[in-house]
């Protein structure tokens, strides 16, 4: 697919972590990129990305030029998690660990809630916030490569945010419990 420039109509124009293209026939094609990232990197939801992720489907379904929305990322795989900072922020400030649980509940919301089809492409590591997106697609589709990864469990903890929503959705309760 080849590359047009970055969709600069007003419902998008505040949008800098997600790249987002306008291809025909109503589709918009998002981009998790992150700002400054590199083609051989896989995509890190810093706090600004962790926003867009929330925000952009409510953009979407308001938007009367948009029929479709794919979501994909860029360079390695489909999503990296949280980068970092935003980890070491939530460790360390209330505030921001609050903020996040709510742009997290608001992101597995916001998904479902969209009027407009959503199909997510997912290739290698998916973690985070954009696994969220990409399991809740009405079309998931995962290539040989893709590797669903919960970043919570890989790092000791039970896992939290949208997690505890997207499992017992995915799976049911009962499993969800168990893993």
């Amino acid at each position: 697919m080849s590359q047009q420039p970055h969709t600069n109509d007003a419902f998008y124009a505040h949008y800098r972590s997600l790249q987002l293209h306008r291809r025909p026939h109503g589709v918009l094609e998002v981009v998790m990129s992150g700002e400054g990232a590199n083609r051989s990197a896989l995509a890190t939801a810093d706090a600004r990305m962790h926003y867009e992720l929330a925000e952009i489907w409510r953009d979407i379904d308001r938007d009367p030029d948009t029929r479709v929305a794919i979501i994909r990322g860029e360079g390695k795989g489909f999503s990296a998690g949280g980068d970092l900072q935003l980890v070491e922020d939530m460790a360390t400030d209330f505030d921001v660990r609050a903020c996040v649980w709510r742009e997290a509940r608001d992101l597995v919301y916001n998904v479902i809630n969209c009027s407009k089809p959503i199909v997510s492409a997912m290739h290698g590591p998916a973690v985070g916030a954009g696994l969220v997106a990409g399991l809740l697609a009405d079309i998931s589709i995962a290539s040989k490569t893709a590797r669903i990864i919960d970043g919570h469990t890989r790092l000791g903890v039970a896992a939290g945010d949208h997690a505890a929503i997207v499992w017992p959705l995915l799976c049911g309760m009962a499993k969800a419990k168990y893993s």
